[in-house]
This record gives structure tokens, C-alpha cells and sequence, in this order.
């Protein structure tokens, strides 16, 4: 190898070496909200009554590898009234959605602080092989399970 070539070798591995890397966004704590009370519809109250939980854990379940004191905080507040608006319609589950605002702030990073809507429709869901949708209802621990998932995936996506 000539030492030009060996010169250019050396510096390509230099700027690569100093490029900046585009690290994932790390996270220091989830919150997720919702009022039950506000929901009117009993029934769509007892079937959401383990939202908040279950779908902060899902997330942390996402980011475990990104968690770090000095990362952003997620907050997400579901919105009561499409929850139970989904439940009462007689469109079908296919039709129906979860929603919520999403709140991203750092104490520490200037330029991680964001909100937005998101919501998820079910007919966006991946349901699980053998899933007979023609049985499946929004009282279903399928149907269920499956928006808390597809949500908690949305959320850590937008992160980056």
C-alpha cells in the first residue's frame, strides 16, 4: 500500500470514527393517564379499568435497552371519550380506536420535547396466527391486547 493511500486509509477511518453516531433516545420514565370516571358507558369503564398499567408497561416493555436517568419522560394521556366511543359503536371492532395525547420533555436535552396525537385503529392491529376474527369482539382479551400493543409500538416509533 502506498502511503497515500495508506494516508487517505487512516483519515477515512478518522471522520468515520468522528461522525456522529445517531443514538436512540433514551427514556427516564412513563406515564400513562386516563380518567375512568369520565368514561359514562360502565361496561367500556370495566373492560379499560387496566389501560393505564398495561400500557406503560408495554412501552417500558419497548425501551428497556434506552433507559437512563438523564432520558425523556413519556407521558401519555389516553382520551376517555374515544375509548368509550369505540366501545359504543355499532360499526364494528374494525372501526374502532384508541387514542391519546403524547407528551416527550427532557430536564437535561433542549431539543427532546414534543406532543401529538396518536391514535391506532384496530384494523391496523397484527392479530395473533389463529385468531377467528369473525368471533372477535371489543370485550375480547385479543382485541384488547392487541390495541395496547400496537399503541405502545407507535409511541416508542415516534421517539426517534
Amino acid at each position: 500500500m502506498s502511503r497515500f493511500t495508506f494516508a487517505a486509509f487512516l483519515s477515512a477511518l478518522a471522520l468515520g470514527a468522528a461522525s456522529p453516531v445517531l443514538a436512540a433516545t433514551e427514556v427516564k420514565e412513563v406515564e400513562v393517564s386516563i380518567d375512568l370516571n369520565a368514561i359514562n358507558n360502565p361496561q367500556a369503564a370495566t373492560v379499560w379499568s387496566n389501560i393505564a398499567t398495561d400500557l406503560q408497561n408495554a412501552i417500558v416493555g419497548r425501551i428497556t435497552d434506552r433507559i437512563d436517568s438523564d432520558g425523556v419522560k413519556i407521558s401519555v394521556d389516553i382520551n376517555e371519550v374515544e375509548l368509550a366511543n369505540s366501545f359504543q359503536s355499532a360499526m364494528g371492532i374494525a372501526d374502532s380506536k384508541l387514542a391519546g395525547r403524547i407528551n416527550i420533555s427532557s430536564e437535561t436535552d433542549n431539543t427532546k420535547f414534543a406532543t401529538y396525537d396518536l391514535d391506532v385503529s384496530f384494523d391496523q392491529a397484527y392479530l395473533p396466527a389463529g385468531t377467528d376474527i369473525t368471533v372477535l369482539t371489543i370485550e375480547s382479551p385479543v382485541y384488547y391486547a392487541t390495541m395496547v400493543e400496537i399503541f405502545a409500538e407507535r409511541v416508542v416509533e415516534n421517539l426517534d
